[in-house]
């Protein structure tokens, strides 16, 4: 096998007419080969509605000598790849973009709550297009690491004390994510349930009369009974020492399988609660908008929409490199 590299083209007509986005492209022997960090069915909505979020840049400079600015689409692939793949800023980043650029935009980004905004907007489509199911919702926590530490990260009861991250889940009756509360690993899921709940205030105009809430046994306690009561919700919680009931919580662990996909978030090394918060609802817009396309898929028809779902993108990846490589 020949020398490796990353790059990443900038012919970006031609990456959206191919039928994956390709990025970035991993060269084995002179041959490019497509690796997509995310499907061009969910890269080109994701941009078209984070496009517009991007405030306008004002140059204050006198005489206008700044270097050209690195533009923000080039930006937001590289934050898709990290995000997805867990890369490093320095990996991610090209001879077109350095990784303190990479810094410095996500900075700017995050300060003026783009990702925030955002993930206002794909809930609202969602709700709209698809709609989430709150008579039934599920939440549970989950503890990925965090070896850098930072001001999240917490000592880890599950993993010999090393520093960890505890994520606090709630999703509705289809598994769409309504709510996603970080805290340190030594956090107790039964504590971390009213701010689970209070993120609920932007659906409050939406919610149902009645709320059936599945949870586990790490909830089965007085007080989350106390406060499930008082909110008026009913409730289905497994019982300590008693072997494990199956019921609706399966899509909240699904739902947990898929942001420990993203490779930033199952090994957090992200020291501020800001840029850990705005990975985590990056990471959430992500999955809506791939819920949404997929299940749209069949509701709806729209101008690119693909013929067939299914793609036989990965077989025949895996046929060229087998030819190409000889193993």
């Amino acid at each position: 096998m020949g020398r490796c590299s990353w790059r990443v083209s900038d012919d970006r007509q031609l990456m959206d007419r191919q039928p994956w986005f390709a990025f970035p492209a991993l060269v084995i022997n002179d041959w490019s080969i497509s690796v997509p960090a995310l499907a061009r069915d969910f890269l080109i909505p994701l941009w078209k509605a984070f496009e517009p979020l991007i405030p306008e840049r004002i140059d204050t400079h006198p005489y206008g000598g700044h270097r050209p600015r690195i533009s923000d689409r080039t930006i937001f692939e590289c934050l898709v790849s990290i995000v997805v793949e867990g890369r490093s800023f320095e990996r991610a980043s090209t001879l077109e973009v350095s990784a303190t650029t990479l810094r410095r935009r996500r900075d700017e980004w995050i300060e003026a709550g783009i990702f925030g905004r955002l993930l206002e907007i794909v809930q609202a489509g969602y709700d709209r297009m698809i709609g989430f199911d709150f008579e039934d919702v599920a939440v549970d926590g989950c503890i990925t690491k965090a070896p850098g530490g930072g001001e999240v990260a917490g000592r880890s009861p599950v993993d010999r004390a090393k520093l960890g991250i505890m994520r606090s889940l709630m999703v509705d009756g289809n598994g769409a994510p309504l709510v996603t509360v970080i805290a340190p690993a030594n956090t107790n899921d039964s504590r971390l349930l009213t701010p689970t709940f209070e993120g609920l205030r932007p659906f409050t105009f939406e919610l149902p009369d009645q709320m059936t809430v599945h949870l586990d046994a790490g909830y089965d306690s007085r007080k989350t009974r106390a406060f499930l009561d008082e909110l008026g919700c009913d409730y289905m919680i497994s019982k300590k020492g008693v072997k494990l009931q199956v019921d609706s919580r399966w899509k909240v662990e699904r739902a947990h399988s898929w942001f420990n996909s993203f490779k930033v978030l199952a090994v957090c090394h992200e020291r501020r609660r800001a840029v850990i918060d705005a990975w985590v609802q990056f990471a959430t817009t992500i999955i809506l908008i791939k819920k949404l396309v997929k299940e749209g898929w069949a509701r709806y028809r729209w101008e690119g929409r693909p013929k067939r779902w299914k793609s036989k993108w990965g077989r025949s990846l895996a046929r060229r490199i087998k030819r190409k490589t000889g193993n």
